[in-house]
């Protein structure tokens, strides 16, 4: 027995030439003139015969008689790609199957089309294997040229044929390769975003979109390779699907559990839209604005626009004549979660794009300027020298004329560039006159650091005769850092690019008692980035906020109950900041942060009362009564210390 195989060396191709290999008689593969050696290396087999052709020119190019001899044609070449464009999927799996049927008639070789499940189109209810044509919508380009390969398969074939549904093909069960982005690998990038900014354990709420069918690709080929060499089943179609099907939802958290992130605990059944007035909801997805918005997301996440509206398989498949084919072979679909992890890991290690992605600081600032307030100590020095060491350079600024210039020395004899600006920002006028200076001598920025900062720990009972405390903390925390954001802007949307990242506070989320002046001038900004963000997003400027965990630096050191409370480094600070400037998120935040907004969400009442617990566990410090420079205790009690471990990066 001799065979021919089209997309011998696909996904699917390749592992169905091993099965082949393992029978006897040759192998004929079709391949391109460039691509011989690349079948030679893959099977080092004499029996592999490659064979030249193309599966756009009619018989694919190849004398009949060169084939004489074989007895069955594979034909899998094929375009899996719903985002292709019309004319591409037509060539590769209309014209492409036509001129493959040609060829098996005129070898008088039995033809197995491996088609899809796309055919099935959009029919509602069970989808048997002897249906084909029963009026169902086809939904894409995609969907119509599978069903047109196969009706040419059925309509053309001179030839015994058999013909292949597989479901959605994902990698090897066994070892989790793939060759691809497709199907659900579109929403591993996703799933790894969540899992970066919420804890495993946190239950999210989705839509639950329906019912899909996934297979991997070892049974796909065990099963065709089987299922061909069976007597007496010409004419029929077989699906190779799992005959139990999955859930969207249940897919989706069953790669999140192997990804180690939050899972769908509750999910809602998208039929709930039915209770709008028909066409409400498609109505308002034509509307630009809202297409806009749904595309900006997608791409943020990678996902094509185009799979997203057939995450669900609307039939369901029968599976009873290829369940028949198969008895006695224990060739079956394995259970997703029994190797969904392997999926996983395999993506994570070979697939992820951003394992393709120049993700370097370096690559993010190599030239480009960098302003960087309260640089000349703290966060702001550690930011300025790992910018300064990856190639930016950064531009310091504070009021102290003496310690920017020992962070510039300190860089610039580590082989680094920095500049530096003495300008008192909580002065407007000044701000002004900095901004100005910046941009004659350096053009202006491309990376915008609001960074300095001042805290002031005062419970409201002890703040009711110091408004000044809420005066100079919002003057410089707000006022000052809005003044150059807006100062900066015009010179940004100029160029066309120009990224603001504030440093503001993890209390911004957790809402800790004694710092309402502090939390509220950070709060503002916060608000106001937001509201910027959506209005410059368009020319260019973007912006991250970084909610900034208790960091051990020269701000916290008066109150001295600190020294004994986790906390980060400046070093571990000045990261976060420039992660900002790498990766320009739209937030970066702690998970306890995050945890702290979603529970305030949820239970705002229980949140209070944990605070307020803090409130009584924490007193306020000598210096906030009015006592002055009093010693305060060096040592905190078991009751405080808990509470500093259990909420670590909070400052109370």
């Amino acid at each position: 027995m001799a065979y021919f195989v089209t997309g011998a060396t696909g996904f699917i191709g390749k592992r169905l030439v091993d099965l082949l290999l393992e029978r006897e008689g040759d192998v004929h593969v079709l391949v391109r003139a460039q691509s011989v050696d690349k079948v030679r290396a893959q099977w080092d087999d004499p029996r592999v015969k490659p064979v030249v052709g193309d599966l756009t020119r009619p018989l694919l190019g190849i004398d009949p008689a060169s084939l004489a001899g074989v007895s069955e044609f594979f034909h899998l070449a094929a375009l899996y790609d719903m985002t292709a464009s019309a004319e591409a999927n037509d060539a590769a799996n209309v014209q492409g199957t036509r001129n493959a049927v040609a060829l098996a008639n005129a070898v008088g070789a039995r033809l197995h089309h491996v088609s899809s499940v796309a055919v099935a189109g959009e029919h509602k209810g069970i989808f048997r294997e002897d249906h084909f044509d029963e009026g169902q919508k086809l939904p894409t380009p995609y969907h119509r040229t599978k069903f047109d390969s196969e009706r040419i398969v059925r309509e053309e074939a001179t030839v015994p044929f058999r013909v292949y549904r597989p479901a959605v093909v994902v990698g090897d069960s066994r070892t989790g390769e793939m060759d691809k982005i497709d199907g659900p690998y579109y929403f591993f990038a996703a799933i790894k975003k969540v899992r970066h900014l919420l804890p495993e354990w946190v239950p999210l709420i989705g839509p639950e979109l329906g019912w899909t069918n996934i297979v991997p690709v070892d049974y796909v080929a065990a099963a065709l390779d089987h299922i061909a060499h069976q007597p007496d089943l010409d004419g029929q179609a077989f699906h190779l699907t799992d005959p139990r099907g999955v859930r969207v939802g249940e897919a989706l958290n069953a790669f999140a559990r192997a990804g180690h992130a939050p899972q769908l605990g509750l999910r809602v059944d998208s039929k709930l839209l039915d209770a709008l007035p028909k066409g409400t909801f498609s109505m308002l997805m034509k509307l630009p604005q809202l297409q806009s918005i749904r595309k900006s997301f997608l791409a943020d996440l990678g996902i094509p626009d185009e799979v997203v509206g057939h995450m669900a398989l609307v039939p369901q498949f029968d599976t009873r004549d290829t369940e028949r084919a198969l008895a006695g072979s224990g060739i079956e679909v394995p259970p997703l979660d029994s190797y969904a992890t392997l999926l996983w890991d395999y993506w994570e290690r070979n697939l992820d794009p951003d394992l393709h992605k120049d993700r370097s600081l370096a690559a993010a600032v190599r030239g480009k300027r960098v302003l960087i307030t309260g640089g000349s100590s703290g966060i702001g020095a550690e930011a300025a020298r790992q910018v300064a060491a990856a190639g930016g350079v950064p531009i310091i600024v504070a009021r102290s004329l003496d310690k920017l210039l020992e962070v510039q020395t300190e860089i610039q004899e580590a082989g680094g560039q920095c500049h530096v600006a003495t300008c008192d920002l909580s002065d407007l006028e000044a701000i002004d006159t900095l901004v100005k200076d910046v941009i004659d001598n350096h053009g202006g920025v491309d990376f915008l650091v609001n960074n300095a900062g001042r805290s002031i720990r005062r419970s409201i009972k002890l703040s009711q005769d110091r408004f000044h405390d809420l005066e100079r903390t919002m003057q410089l925390n707000y006022f000052g850092a809005v003044r150059l954001i807006t100062g900066f802007l015009p010179q940004m949307t100029e160029q066309r690019f120009g990224h603001v990242i504030n440093v503001s506070s993890i209390g911004v989320q957790t809402g800790v008692p004694r710092f309402s002046a502090y939390v509220a001038s950070k709060a503002a900004l916060d608000a106001y980035s937001r509201i910027a963000a959506s209005e410059t997003l368009g020319s260019g400027v973007t912006f991250t906020t970084i909610h900034m965990p208790l960091v051990r630096t020269p701000m916290i050191a008066p109150t001295k109950m600190y020294d004994a409370f986790p906390a980060i480094t400046p070093k571990e600070a000045g990261e976060m900041v420039c992660e900002a400037i790498r990766s320009r998120p739209k937030n970066i935040n702690t998970r306890l942060g995050t945890t702290a907004e979603v529970l305030y969400a949820l239970a705002p009442k229980l949140v209070d009362q944990v605070l307020h617990l803090a409130y009584q566990v924490f007193p306020d410090s000598a210096a906030a009564k009015g006592q002055g420079q009093a010693e305060e205790p060096t040592r905190l009690s078991g009751e405080q210390l808990a509470m500093a471990h259990v909420l670590k990066g909070v400052h109370f």
